[in-house]
């Protein structure tokens, strides 16, 4: 669609997330094998025909930026394509917004410039792979102000990050739910939202004359509990799944292996776009043994991979056992090493005979550049 651009709010949920976003943002966190987070939302725009893709970056950006380059992957660097938009430092921020609103307020001037009608704003640690273009439609029908959209697929790992719809037969929201231990509604906030590029500038400039801060709890739970806006829900019935902590990493790339979750979020129709990296394809040698497990190009197996998945360069020297691991990109495990439920940065070590073993539900997380 010709009439709508994009924004991608990032920087935000890393704090459960430790080693892995000390030095990235959650939109840059490997996963997949090949694929960073950012890939999928990015993705999904492109999918939709949208081609004024904005990108609200906060601190730790710079492997965001060397990601996404000048978006060319995503077919998005032409005159009007991807637009890196880095934090507005003062001395009280420092680079990390409070709250949704002051990430809007302090890029209107980009809001300002565009053209297109309408917006679709979405966050950068929800996995999904979808064509807005229904939700637009539907939005449009219905002559809504916001729409938000929401998942009940259980199988996913989507728990609303705390904010819950109650949706009628006509998909208004009519009750709204922050942080509720036993939510009524069962809508899932996806914490996408679809809107009039000139109302959200509107409500953006207001939010900020009045002090707040908080898109949901500010404009949207008093806009549905006074009536001020028309909000509507839109349903996605696909695979969503946050990544908002070390458990929902571990999990949602475990789930990689299985090839149904795999067919389901990676149809043929819309492929996801990341940055390509030149390399060999992967070699086992030897009596190396791999079993139910995703190996990127370039890596170099000796020993012995089972449930795992593999990033670009990584060695697995001859007598090495990883299970149940996410081993990022060039990491080494070194001979005789055994390591179960953990999840290696990239350049991480293993040195000889060294040996990690943790439970599922806790995973090992070793740091970028660290040897053990």
């Amino acid at each position: 669609m010709k009439d709508v651009m994009g924004l991608i709010v990032t920087g935000e949920n890393d704090i459960h997330l430790g080693e892995l976003t000390s030095q990235r943002a959650v939109a840059a966190l490997p996963i997949a094998g090949r694929y960073r987070v950012i890939d999928f939302q990015l993705s999904s725009m492109v999918h939709t025909g949208i081609k004024n893709v904005g990108i609200i970056t906060q601190k730790n950006y710079s492997s965001l930026m060397d990601h996404v380059g000048s978006g060319r992957e995503w077919d998005l660097h032409g005159k009007q394509g991807m637009v890196i938009l880095p934090p507005f430092l003062t001395r009280e921020n420092m680079g990390v917004y409070t709250g949704l609103l002051d990430a809007l307020k302090s890029n209107t001037n980009f809001l300002s410039r565009s053209k297109q009608e309408y917006v679709v704003l979405t966050n950068s640690h929800t996995i999904y792979n979808m064509d807005f273009s229904d939700a637009l439609r539907a939005h449009v029908a219905k002559n809504a102000d916001i729409t938000v959209l929401y998942s009940r697929n259980k199988a996913s790992g989507v728990d609303g990050d705390d904010t819950y719809f109650t949706v009628n037969e006509d998909g208004k929201i009519v009750g709204m739910e922050i942080g509720a231990l036993a939510p009524k509604g069962d809508a899932a906030s996806l914490k996408i939202y679809i809107t009039k590029r000139e109302l959200l500038r509107q409500l953006t400039e207001q939010g900020a004359a009045n002090g707040l801060h908080d898109f949901e709890r500010d404009i949207l739970q008093r806009s549905v509990n006074d009536g001020s806006l028309a909000i509507y829900g839109f349903e996605y019935d696909g695979i969503a799944w946050q990544i908002d902590s070390i458990q929902s990493y571990f999990n949602f790339n475990m789930a990689m292996l299985d090839s149904e979750f795999r067919h389901n979020l990676f149809p043929v129709e819309r492929p996801v776009y990341t940055k390509v990296r030149d390399d060999m394809p992967a070699r086992y040698m030897g009596e190396s043994e791999c079993d139910n497990s995703l190996i990127a190009n370039g890596c170099h197996i000796e020993g012995t991979v089972i449930n795992s998945i593999l990033f670009r360069g990584v060695k697995i020297a001859r007598g090495a056992v990883v299970k149940n691991s996410i081993v990022m990109q060039d990491a080494q495990i070194q001979e005789g090493a055994d390591i179960d439920h953990c999840i290696l940065d990239k350049q991480s070590v293993i040195r000889r005979n060294g040996r990690l073993i943790a439970p599922a539900a806790y995973p090992i997380v070793i740091a970028k550049n660290v040897v053990i």
